[in-house]
């Protein structure tokens, strides 16, 4: 299996759906009411629920993982620009930018709602990308 490159891209696609957002509270133990009290949201600063920010981060982390090679996520630095609501679809999209040596690289990482047509997360990760033990 060859191993991620400068300029090798991938993207991968989330649905975030009133239930991806209640398993994503439940499994995080993140049960802030703005994820999941309709009533308590409509008041916030968001009018109306929002998706945890990591559930778009965890987009990027799929993404990441579709590059070539066995991939290893070592760090990540994150802005999240927008909300993200019930019923709207993140796609991350993820980019080689730099061989930083020692089988790692940098990354860009974006996610968009692009029926928005609007970036909501940017930042930058560091991988590490070695070909599988059987190739």
């Amino acid at each position: 299996m060859p191993v991620a490159t400068v300029g090798d891209t991938a993207s991968h696609e989330v649905q975030v759906t009133d239930e991806a957002i209640d398993a994503f509270a439940e499994l995080s133990g993140d049960d802030n009411p703005i994820h999941l009290d309709d009533a308590y949201a409509a008041e916030s600063m968001f009018g109306g629920r929002v998706a945890h920010g990591m559930l778009s981060a965890a987009a990027v982390s799929a993404a990441l993982a579709s590059l070539p090679g066995d991939i290893v996520y070592l760090e990540q630095e994150l802005s999240f620009n927008a909300p993200v609501r019930p019923g709207e679809t993140v796609r991350a999209a993820v980019e080689v930018v730099e061989d930083l040596g020692d089988d790692r690289l940098r990354v860009r990482t974006e996610a968009f709602v692009d029926a928005r047509d609007e970036r909501v997360l940017d930042g930058e990760a560091t991988i590490l990308s070695v070909a599988h033990e059987d190739d």
